[in-house]
C-alpha cells in the first residue's frame, strides 16, 4: 500500500471516529406554563419515535425540570429518546398539581415536534404515584408507564400506615425516632421495635429497619397537612391486634417478645387503649383526590421497587397489585423486584431493563418479566442487575 493511500485511509478512519464519538444534535427547549411550572423537552435529531415523560420525586424546594433518573439522560439521547417533564407549579407532596402540568407537558411537546410513535411516562417515588395517576388518567394519552420506587398504593395507604408504625413506636418506647438507638440496646427496646416496625411496613431484618425507620415512619406531615387542610391520617377504630396479624410478619415479632420477657398480647391491649388520632374528613377527602389510585389501569404499566426500600415500603406495591385486580386490569401491571436496600438505588442497567421490558410488551402484547429476562437485556457494563423473585408482605390495613 502507498504512503498516499495509507494516509487517505488513515483520515477516513479518524473522520468516522469522530462522527461516532460526538454528540448528536439536539433539540433542547424549555418554557412555563401557565401556573408557573417551567417545562423542558430535548429531541435528538435521531430520534426513535418514543417520548419518556419523567416525573420526579417529593422535593422540598422548586428544581428545574429534571428529564431523567440520574446520569441516565445522556444514554437515552445517544440511543434516541425525547425527553420531557415539568417542575411541577409547587415543590413538596405537588400531586396536585404535578398530574396537570405533565399533561399540559405532553401537549407543549406535541405543538412543537408533534405526536410521539409512543409516549412512556416513568417516575420514582412520589413520581411513581404521579405516574399511577397519569396511567390511570384516561385522557393522558400515554402508551405504557414505568414506575420506580413508588408510593403507588397512594398517599392515605402510605402515611397511614407510617402512622401506625409511629403510634406504637410513642405509645411503648418514645416520643420520637432519637429513641431507636436506645431501643436497640436492650431485648425490649427490640421488640417493641420489631412491632412497631411490622405495623409501619418497614422491611428487612432489625439492624436495617433500625437505620430507615426514622425516614420511613416519622414521615414529614407539615406541608401534606397544610394543603389538605389538616390531619389526613387515622387510627381510629383501628385493632392492632388484627393488624398485626394482618401484616404477615407475627411469628417473626412474637420472636423477640419472647426473647425479652415482655407480653405481647399485654403491649397490643395497651395499643388499643391508647387515644387514637383522628382526621378531618376534608382533609382526607383532598388526599384521597391526590392520590388514592382506584386500579383502573389503562395502559401497561411496570412497576419496580428494591425489597429493602424502607421509605415506600414493598408492602405499598402488593396493595396496588391487589387495587388492580380488583379492578379487573391485572393483564396491565406486572411488579419486578430489585434485591437492593435504600430507596431508589437502582443502577442504570435495572432503569433501562425495565424500559426495554415494556418496550418489548408494548410491542409484542407479552410481558417478560422473569429475573432471568430482566437481568439479561442490559450490558452488566451499565451497572448490576439484580431482579429476583420477592413476594412482599401485606398492607396490614389491606
Amino acid at each position: 500500500m502507498s504512503v498516499c493511500r495509507a494516509a487517505f485511509l488513515l483520515v477516513v478512519l479518524c473522520a468516522v471516529a469522530a462522527a461516532w464519538s460526538e454528540p448528536k444534535p439536539l433539540r433542547d427547549l424549555s418554557g412555563e406554563l401557565p401556573d408557573g411550572a417551567a417545562w423542558r423537552m430535548v429531541v435528538p435529531e435521531e430520534w426513535n419515535g418514543t417520548l419518556l415523560l419523567y416525573s420526579h420525586g417529593y422535593a422540598p424546594a422548586r428544581q428545574p425540570p429534571a428529564l431523567a433518573p440520574h446520569g441516565l439522560e445522556p444514554w437515552l439521547l445517544q440511543h434516541g429518546y425525547a425527553l420531557a417533564a415539568s417542575s411541577y407549579a409547587r415543590p413538596g407532596w405537588a400531586v396536585a398539581e404535578a398530574v396537570p402540568d405533565q399533561l399540559a407537558t405532553l401537549q407543549q411537546f406535541k405543538i412543537r415536534f408533534g405526536a410521539a410513535q409512543r409516549t412512556i411516562a416513568w417516575g420514582e417515588s412520589m413520581g411513581g404515584l404521579i405516574t399511577v395517576a397519569l396511567a390511570e388518567d384516561p385522557t393522558s394519552s400515554l402508551d405504557g408507564a414505568l414506575s420506580a420506587c413508588g408510593s403507588v398504593a397512594g398517599t392515605l395507604d402510605m402515611m397511614n400506615m407510617a402512622l401506625d408504625g409511629a403510634f406504637t413506636f410513642r405509645t411503648l418506647i418514645g416520643p420520637d425516632a432519637r429513641s431507636v438507638p436506645q431501643a436497640m440496646h436492650s431485648p425490649q427496646g427490640r421488640a417493641r421495635l420489631a412491632l412497631a416496625a411490622a405495623l409501619g411496613g418497614q422491611p428487612g431484618e432489625l439492624e436495617q429497619i433500625a437505620r430507615t425507620f426514622a425516614a420511613g415512619v416519622f414521615l414529614p406531615r407539615e406541608d401534606q397537612e397544610q394543603r389538605a387542610g389538616g390531619a389526613f391520617s387515622w387510627n381510629t377504630g383501628m385493632d392492632y391486634r388484627l393488624l398485626l396479624q394482618r401484616s404477615g410478619r407475627r411469628p417473626w415479632v412474637a420472636a423477640y417478645y419472647r426473647k425479652s420477657g415482655l407480653s405481647l398480647a399485654r403491649d397490643l391491649t395497651r395499643l388499643n387503649a391508647a387515644s387514637r388520632v383522628v382526621a378531618d374528613p376534608q382533609a382526607v377527602a383532598y388526599m384521597r383526590a391526590h392520590y388514592a389510585p382506584s386500579g383502573a389501569l389503562r395502559v401497561p404499566l411496570l412497576s419496580y421497587h428494591s425489597i429493602g426500600d424502607g421509605l415506600t415500603s414493598p408492602v405499598l406495591e402488593g396493595e396496588y397489585a391487589r387495587q388492580v385486580r380488583q379492578a379487573g386490569w391485572e393483564s396491565n401491571l406486572r411488579t419486578v423486584w430489585v434485591a437492593a436496600a435504600g430507596h431508589c438505588t437502582f443502577s442504570a442497567a435495572e432503569h433501562l431493563s425495565a424500559i426495554r421490558t415494556l418496550e418489548t410488551r408494548l410491542k409484542s402484547g407479552h410481558w417478560e418479566v422473569s429475573p432471568a429476562q430482566m437481568n439479561a437485556s442490559m450490558s452488566a457494563d451499565l451497572g448490576p442487575r439484580r431482579f429476583i423473585r420477592y413476594r412482599p408482605f401485606p398492607l396490614p390495613r389491606g
